[in-house]
């Protein structure tokens, strides 16, 4: 029995849905989804239609790209971030709103932390006051689609949505109570120190919080699992294993390798070695 993570699925490319369909059955295995599956609810569907079918358990949190609204007139924010949890449930895929599932080993149990926790434009240089991020970024002509399709109501920006499920997460982790060993997932990386795009240097304001960089350590984190930047590897920080899963666009996978093949195994092993 295993437990498996990737992201980054982005089903509205055709090469990414012949991947998906191609998957083969791990009757046994759990499935992490860590975001950014596609844009829209028929991408939703068309994963879990799939994965539920192939995996005794999948668990889901949202990324940017599942919180894009492309429409004038379409539900927008938080409304629409619901919807989709509605969407998931009807699959029977968890997601940060349901009870932590308890993954029962091997190798012990572990409590699965699911996360939608967005970022607040703070990974970047101490120099650059967080109000003058996005003209630090947009130096380089560079925009995440965000700033155009993630809308973020009842909230008056994603910096303060961003604070909000901060806040309610480490709230409900502080009561959930025991000592069970976490595996931590969110789309965007929990550091700042994961944000490391050597193209694209200036998009880490797009990347995470600062406020969860030291969330391995406060909450027992045996693994932390991220998508997001499209640079799958594995980092160890303080004696805890960072697994960045994405799956990414066409061109960044090797198709012929099939998706099992880029699935990450969570637990009970994990591969790769590196230092942060």
């Amino acid at each position: 029995m295993k437990l498996f993570a990737i992201s980054d699925l982005h089903l509205r490319y055709a090469a990414n849905r012949q991947l998906l369909d191609q998957c083969p059955r791990f009757a046994q295995d759990w499935l992490i989804v860590a975001g950014d599956v596609g844009e829209t609810e028929a991408h939703l569907r068309f994963c879990w239609e799939r994965l539920t079918e192939r995996f005794a358990k999948v668990l889901w949190v949202p990324g940017n790209h599942e919180l894009w609204t492309l429409t004038p007139d379409g539900v927008g924010g938080e409304r629409r971030y619901l919807h989709l949890v509605e969407v998931c449930r009807q699959y029977d895929v968890l997601t940060p709103e349901d009870p932590y599932a308890v993954w029962p080993g091997p190798p012990r149990p572990h409590k699965v932390v699911l996360l939608n926790l967005l970022y607040d434009y703070t990974f970047r240089p101490d120099d650059v006051p967080v109000d003058q991020a996005l003209q630090w970024a947009q130096q380089t002509r560079l925009v995440c689609a965000d700033e155009h399709y993630l809308r973020t109501e009842p909230y008056p920006n994603v910096a303060s949505w961003c604070s909000e499920r901060c806040r309610q997460a480490a709230t409900r982790l502080a009561d959930d109570g025991g000592d069970w060993p976490t595996v931590l997932v969110n789309h965007w990386p929990l550091r700042q120190d994961l944000a490391i795009l050597p193209r694209i240097p200036r998009f880490s304001i797009w990347c995470g919080t600062r406020q969860t960089g030291q969330w391995h350590a406060r909450y027992n984190a045996s693994v932390v699992v991220f998508g997001h930047l499209h640079i799958p590897r594995t980092v160890w920080v303080e004696g805890v294993r960072f697994e960045e899963v994405s799956l990414g666009y066409p061109h960044q996978y090797a198709a012929s390798r099939g998706l099992a093949s880029h699935l990450r195994e969570i637990l009970p092993g994990g591969t790769g070695h590196s230092d942060c």
